[in-house]
């Protein structure tokens, strides 16, 4: 099935978008002071894509670059790779089951700085393809500035990224992460030397890193791997097992099949103590 077709079942069936809506109204109903703000972001817009850009937009607005010229680069960028749209869907779906102080898909939407920072990227990231570098360079100032995420437009992301929190999270120009990650506040993915090369890590499918962990080099963090708060971790990582301490060390298996989506940080605290 071709992306436009993927994309335009998506538009006429779309779950996500819906819920988001919904939750728009019940939330005017309920808190008539946010009338504008729902109505401006969610309720006059007819889709998912239309309403994301203009959200970004408005919280990355500036003297230097308006959100009419950002929205108008997220436009062109949406054209060029419409696969945003269900990287965006996959993610928010992905915290409003991962995070248990989520109870609304419209308060990802419209609040969470992990979210839109994630969103920043992927639209920088396409622009960047584009060969729009000098615009992607000014979204990752931007959203550093805004969200405190510093994520190199040219990194590569997957779908089902559930960045918590988000405050001090950098991800370096070579690194790439995989699909149904959960990343806590504070971790970064950093490089070794200056050197023009690949250099940054490759975090693997449905891994979940925990506070302020560092991971540095280009190394490989397997499948359902789970990464200690406070870890640093300088060797690759094998699939499927927890790594922790300083520099971090095998400590035992991953505990569950599905470590991003558990979220289950203690028992790695428990693992080091016990």
């Amino acid at each position: 099935m071709s992306t436009n077709l993927r994309t335009a079942n998506v538009t006429a069936m779309d779950p996500v978008w819906d819920a988001v809506v919904s939750g728009a109204r019940r939330v005017v109903a309920s808190e008539p002071s946010l009338t504008n703000l729902l109505y401006s972001n969610v309720l006059n817009h007819d889709g998912f894509e239309d309403a994301l850009a203009h959200r970004l937009a408005e919280r990355l607005d500036h003297p230097d670059v308006s959100a009419d010229l950002i929205r108008q680069a997220f436009r062109e960028a949406q054209e060029s790779r419409p696969e945003i749209g269900l990287e965006a869907r996959a993610d928010l779906a992905a915290t409003l089951e991962r995070d248990p102080a989520l109870h609304k898909a419209v308060d990802c939407f419209l609040y969470f700085k992990g979210f839109h920072a994630i969103q920043t990227h992927r639209f920088a990231h396409a622009l960047w393809l584009m060969g729009r570098k000098d615009f992607a360079l000014y979204l990752q100032s931007r959203s550093s500035a805004v969200f405190q995420v510093d994520i190199n437009p040219a990194a590569r992301i997957g779908k089902g990224i559930m960045l918590d929190h988000a405050t001090g999270f950098v991800v370096g120009e070579t690194a790439t992460i995989g699909d149904n990650v959960s990343i806590l506040q504070g971790v970064t993915l950093g490089g070794t030397g200056k050197s023009e090369e690949d250099r940054h890590p490759k975090i693997g499918n449905g891994v979940l890193i925990g506070a302020h962990a560092v991971v540095l080099g280009n190394i490989r963090v397997g499948d359902c791997a789970r990464i200690g708060a406070g870890s640093v971790v300088v060797k690759e990582v094998p699939p499927r097992v927890t790594v922790a301490g300083v520099p971090a060390r095998i400590i035992g298996e991953a505990g569950t099949p599905h470590p991003a989506s558990v979220m289950d940080q203690l028992a790695v605290v428990q693992d080091l103590t016990g």
